[in-house]
């Protein structure tokens, strides 16, 4: 074994495994790469809608040559009989040498069973290389499976004092195209993209991907209670861009919002009176969604902080100055004491065009 090779082949199979991160829920995206003579002959990562899985892509490329070659996986195979075979059994089938694979699958379903089959069959394996960067990889997948809700990315682009806009409202363009660009690749990652009704009311956004060719594009989903606002640019590119409603089971045009979306959830109110967040993720974690950006209001974005649901937190910081008159980047918390604040840790930074891009995880 050479430790040195398998963390390069494995750090390309987590590199194809995030070419699927965003469009192959309710599955996890992996990635696979098949060595042999220190030759790469096979490569493959999950495929849109979760199928052919990445082993299954690599093998094909890979055909007989896969006879006695390491295959470098991402994550556990699955043993597991769905739409299609078991991938433990197809890289038996395939005359596999070695597995080395990242880190072992929490679903009960596979957990150390897809390892053990290919012991079994003879195949050497070896786990845990790059094993911190594969659960990053997937933790959207883990969350799903171990809490019961997706990942939860909280968008905010402001200026140097922390505002989101003007008194009067105004905050098309806070930050500059490089940046809106980043948040439009930062969209296509995300199974789903979601913002509350007060910023349906009145921004009324697409929340589509563009500018990036032909990409996937997220299930767009608004949290309202009521389902007070009109959502006319959410009508549109349906076919391609489903539109998901969270609402209270007393909303407002619920006959005719049914023929004007795609799905509808009825979400519990929580003691205050507002949606229940928790019930609404749960929810959305049952329909197979594994990852969320959510990139609603101030209203919204503090209500997830106050209810313990944000994971990620993307900030893009402009250099500009609104004043304390400007619109604040998130609603009250209601802290007393400094102690009780949220405390997140900076995983990136850098700098996008004339913008600065920071990237925090929750402790």
């Amino acid at each position: 074994m050479n430790y040195i090779a398998d963390k390069r082949y494995m750090s390309l199979a987590l590199s194809l495994g995030k070419r699927g991160q965003g469009n192959v829920w309710p599955n996890p995206s992996v990635g696979c790469v098949l060595v042999k003579c220190d030759r790469i002959i096979g490569r493959g990562w999950t495929q849109p809608g979760g199928r052919p899985h990445a082993e299954t892509m690599a093998l094909r490329q890979a055909g007989v040559a896969a006879k006695n070659a390491t295959a470098y996986i991402s994550l556990e195979p699955c043993v597991h009989q769905g739409e299609t075979g078991p991938c433990a059994d197809d890289l038996i089938s395939a005359g596999i040498g070695r597995c080395v694979v990242a880190t072992t699958d929490v679903d009960p379903r596979v957990s150390g069973r897809g390892l053990e089959k290919l012991k079994s069959a003879g195949i050497k394996v070896s786990i845990g290389c790059m094993k911190t960067e594969a659960k990053l990889s997937h933790r959207g997948f883990f969350k799903k499976v171990l809490d019961g809700r997706p990942r939860v990315t909280l968008k905010v682009a402001l200026s140097l004092d922390g505002r989101i806009g003007t008194q009067s409202g105004e905050s098309q363009w806070i930050t500059g195209p490089l940046a809106r660009r980043d948040v439009h690749a930062l969209r296509a990652s995300h199974d789903a993209v979601l913002i509350g009704g007060g910023t349906a009311r009145k921004d009324n956004p697409s929340l589509t991907v563009r500018g990036l060719g032909k990409s996937h594009q997220p299930v767009r989903i608004i949290a309202s209670k009521g389902l007070n606002f009109s959502g006319e640019a959410m009508k549109k590119n349906r076919s391609h861009a489903p539109l998901w409603l969270c609402h209270g089971a007393d909303a407002n045009n619920i006959d005719n919002w049914k023929k004007n979306s795609d799905k509808m959830l009825v979400v519990k109110n929580s003691v205050g009176g507002e949606l229940d967040l928790f019930e609404m993720l749960q929810n959305l974690g049952a329909e197979g969604i594994t990852s969320i950006l959510c990139e609603g209001g101030g209203a919204l974005g503090s209500s997830l902080i106050k209810a313990g649901l944000v994971d990620d937190l993307i900030v893009y910081s402009a250099g500009l100055v609104i004043g304390g008159d400007g619109l604040a980047s998130l609603g009250d918390l209601g802290l007393k004491k400094l102690g009780d604040g949220v405390r997140f840790s900076l995983v990136d930074q850098r700098t996008i065009g004339c913008d600065l891009r920071h990237h925090w995880r929750i402790n």
